[in-house]
Formats: structure tokens, C-alpha cells, sequence
């Protein structure tokens, strides 16, 4: 098993660019012929949000940031264990959220 870690350079509220750098892990991850991606916690809001996660549009825009994601088929082939905030039951959580095909 080849197991693929990342050390991104996420920047707090950076949804694209956060985006764009997470789906470039996953593609040099592909590459490299692993089967296990890990990135960096709350890769795709990036970590300093502080307040910011007291907003839904936070929250929002972390799973709008996942969809896209999936759509571009970044984990196809490639189980992505992704760093995100979710909302549950009316309570914050810093997640995992593991993605495979």
C-alpha cells in the first residue's frame, strides 16, 4: 500500500485557491501510484478561521469545495481522507472525511 501525505500551503477562506491545491494532491498522489491520500487539517477552509466558523457560508462553501472535487474525479481510483468543518445536529466539528470513486 503506498500511502500518499500532504503538506499543503492553505491559506484561511481560500476556498479556490485551498480548491485548487487540494485536487493538485490528489493528481500528484495518482501519479505516484498511491492508494491512500491524507491531507492537512481543515485543508479546505483552511485552518485559521476562527469566527469564520460560526458562519454557515463557511461550512457551505467547504462542502460546494468537496462536490467539486468529487465531479473532477479526484478520488477515483484514490481513497481521499479530506480536512473539512461539518455541521451536524446544530454542532461544529473539526472531520475527516474519507472519499473513495
Amino acid at each position: 500500500v503506498t500511502l500518499a501525505t500532504c503538506n499543503l500551503n492553505q491559506w484561511s477562506l481560500d476556498f479556490e485557491g485551498n480548491l485548487a491545491r487540494t485536487h493538485q494532491s490528489c493528481i500528484q498522489a495518482k501519479q505516484a501510484g498511491a492508494s491512500y491520500r491524507l491531507g492537512p487539517e481543515l485543508e479546505l477552509c483552511g485552518y485559521g478561521c476562527e469566527d469564520h466558523f460560526l458562519e454557515f457560508d463557511t461550512f457551505t462553501h467547504c462542502w460546494e469545495s468537496l462536490q467539486t472535487l468529487l465531479e473532477l474525479g479526484a478520488t477515483d481510483g484514490l481513497c481521499c481522507d479530506f480536512g473539512m468543518p461539518v455541521l451536524h445536529g446544530g454542532v461544529r466539528y473539526n472531520c475527516r472525511v474519507i472519499c473513495l470513486d
